[in-house]
């Protein structure tokens, strides 16, 4: 086996565009409405200001 890593192939490329659009779009909402956006940092579940 070898240790170089691939290029991820479009399929993923795609995937990984659409869930940062949706994280960008989740900031936006929370901000409009002052609430928290919840993500999880050191194992443990937290509430950010966007």
């Amino acid at each position: 086996m070898s240790s170089a890593k691939k290029a991820p192939s479009e399929k993923a490329r795609i995937v990984t565009l659409a869930l940062k659009r949706a994280a960008k779009e989740a900031r936006r909402i929370a901000k409009m409405h002052g609430t928290k956006v919840w993500v999880i940092q050191d194992g443990k579940l937290v509430g950010i200001k966007p």
